[in-house]
């Protein structure tokens, strides 16, 4: 049996300004940071003599392996990604950035953003624009009444605010 498994497809290439500079931050850290020192300790144990059996080494070669390979995927996706900050000519409707206000069917309210894939978060509310429910939500008004498909059956909620 393979372990291969086709990549992943990177999603919408849209993102919001906070999430661009998030997204540098991270890239600045790493480089700049994170990177110098561990190379500086990966020195001091390549100068302790012999490697094969040297944790700290190995370690400290295995984190530049992971450091190197996030910054090479930040560096492109940054390239890819187009930043969206102005406001659509409808802030009636759903779109891109919008913090939208849901209410289901018993009454309970949820409040979710919606925002490209690299900045997917969901104990803050942060939904990709490539979810089901981001999907459903995009062009509607508000008091739209939104259906999807969840795991657990279709579910109904209503549009009560929309923010941007």
């Amino acid at each position: 049996m393979s372990r291969y498994r086709p990549p992943r497809s990177a999603g919408t290439p849209l993102i919001t300004p906070e999430g661009e500079a998030r997204l540098r931050a991270e890239l600045h850290e790493l480089w700049h940071v994170k990177r110098p020192q561990v190379t500086q300790s990966v020195s001091e144990a390549a100068a302790q003599g012999d490697r094969s059996e040297n944790a700290e080494y190995t370690y400290g070669k295995k984190m530049l392996r992971e450091i190197d390979s996030r910054v090479r995927f930040l560096s492109k996706r940054l390239e890819k990604l187009k930043v969206v900050s102005e406001r659509p000519s409808d802030p009636g409707k759903v779109y891109f950035s919008a913090w939208v206000t849901l209410e289901d069917e018993d009454g309970n309210e949820a409040r979710y953003r919606i925002v490209g894939p690299d900045e997917l978060d969901l104990k803050q509310g942060l939904i990709s624009i490539d979810s089901p429910l981001a999907r459903a939500l995009v062009g509607k008004p508000l008091d739209a009444e939104v259906r999807v498909e969840t795991p657990t059956g279709q579910r109904t909620w209503y549009i009560v605010a929309i923010t941007y």
